[in-house]
């Protein structure tokens, strides 16, 4: 049985300025200037691969901010670990189960990648500064003034000798580590502003590949589209299900229906982190104990991401098979092992996602990252099924870990799938309606798992 945990008195919650979210807008943006450049593309090739210089510069904007993203996230994310360790038999169990389920998840997803060989055929060059024609010199002058990008396997390296270094000060790090939340801020604000700019540079990267290589293209972006989302499907019907039959006899088909009210809110947003404050007060109706839940939840949604996993890995070998650089078993492990690390530092705003990615090609192959404007033009295609794998992976594992430390009611969790002991809605108002609620429970100290962005406090790795 769980041992006792005392919860901490809930602090007052903090008033946060009230802006509109504007990343609708954002989302519409990207899929016009997609539909655009796939139309300049097909219909004036020439046009259309004039445009490349675009995709071009937005991507090395996305290779600016790799490093920081990189360093932030990871000496932040260890903190974290550590903290949810410190609660126990839980913190443990989620921590392990959350390592092997996204380690296998990224497998999958490179299994796959293999399989159906996403991008093949399209012949993908990036821009070389070495390579003068006539007339580019404002391309030139322009890409000068984009930082070069700095060697991500270094400050991986660094990165975790100071999250270890921090973690072994204890509380006289503290300070140190408010400021690298401060700066932390600093770097998602920044890369939000280059996503501002991502239709532009979806629309000369899609217009340019179309241009290039005609209808082939969009068959290639389709066949990755498709082949991640029944990737996706299969991990949550089979992989999820199986697990959650197996160890608790529930099942999953229950659960989803039990949940498709949170689905439709993620569907809409694109983010699994518009559900939260509904998946810890579900979680908890079902019949899983408070303290399990308040541990689990909140550190799922930073450390168990299995949508972006499966992303990471697929987008990885679409690129190297669109620039005709297939990467060796060899390479392709040392990329798993890279994107387990990593991918705990794909956090909580848009755009973190895509720098978690160009950090893998880049730490492998720099060449790669001239592929990834075509990946920047269909990603958000990608986005609800990987919030909403996220969101599926993490109620499963509250239900699995609060069924492994004896804190799982299997009665109640029958009379409520089966529709015996409906919901209440009124109880999620307990639990926080802003984004990125406040956790309630054990004293757990999320700091270092929370931003500020648009004035508005936000959960690290809830939208990927």
């Amino acid at each position: 049985m769980l041992s006792p945990v005392t919860a901490a008195p809930r602090a007052a919650k903090p008033e946060y300025p009230k802006s509109k979210d504007r990343s609708h807008w954002l989302y519409i943006s990207v899929i016009a200037a997609v539909v655009l450049g796939a139309a300049v593309g097909l219909l004036f090739p020439e046009v259309g691969k004039s445009f490349k210089p675009l995709g071009d510069a937005f991507v090395a904007l996305i290779k600016m901010m790799i490093a920081p993203v990189i360093f932030c996230t990871i000496v932040l994310g260890i903190g974290s670990i550590a903290k949810a360790a410190t609660v126990g038999k839980v913190g443990g169990l989620a921590l392990g189960y959350f390592l092997v389920m996204s380690t296998f998840a990224l497998g999958l997803g490179l299994v796959v990648g293999n399989l159906v060989h996403p991008g093949e055929g399209l012949h993908l060059t990036a821009y070389d500064p070495s390579k003068k024609a006539a007339g580019n010199g404002t391309v030139d002058f322009i890409m000068h003034i984009i930082p070069g990008s700095i060697p991500v396997l270094p400050v991986l390296f660094v990165a975790l000798l100071v999250g270890f270094a921090l973690q072994k000060m204890g509380p006289a790090a503290k300070p140190l580590l408010d400021g690298l939340a401060l700066v932390q801020g600093v770097v998602f604000r920044v890369l939000m502003m280059i996503m501002w700019v991502a239709p532009i540079g979806a629309f000369g990267a899609i217009a340019a590949v179309v241009g290039a290589t005609g209808w082939s293209a969009i068959g290639a972006m389709a066949l990755l589209m498709g082949a991640f989302y029944l990737t996706c499907i299969l991990f949550i019907v089979v992989v999820l299900g199986t697990l959650l039959k197996a160890f608790t006899g529930v099942s999953i088909f229950k659960l989803m229906k039990y949940l498709a009210r949170e689905y439709l809110l993620i569907f809409a947003t694109s983010s699994s982190e518009s559900a939260l404050p509904r998946l810890i007060a579900k979680m908890e109706h079902v019949g899983v104990s408070k303290p399990v839940v308040g541990v689990t939840v909140p550190t799922g949604y930073s450390f168990n991401l299995d949508g972006t996993a499966i992303y990471l890995t697929m987008a990885a070998l679409f690129v190297s098979n669109a620039m005709g650089m297939e990467m060796s078993l060899g390479q392709q492990i040392g990329l798993l092992v890279f994107m387990i690390i990593a991918s705990k530092g794909a956090a909580g705003v848009t755009g973190a996602g895509l720098a978690t990615l160009a950090a893998g090609l880049q730490s492998h192959q720099p060449a790669l990252l001239g592929g990834m404007g075509v990946i920047v033009g269909i990603d958000k295609f990608m986005s609800e099924a990987r919030a909403l794998t996220n969101f599926t992976g993490n109620a499963v594992a509250t239900v699995l870990v609060g069924n492994w430390v004896g804190e799982f009611d299997r009665k109640q969790a029958r009379e409520v799938l089966d529709g015996r002991l409906p919901f209440d809605e009124n109880s999620v108002v307990e639990h926080g309606t802003v984004r990125g609620a406040e956790i309630d429970q054990q004293g757990v100290d999320q700091h270092g798992d929370a931003t500020y962005v648009d004035d508005q406090k936000v959960s690290v790795a809830a939208r990927v």
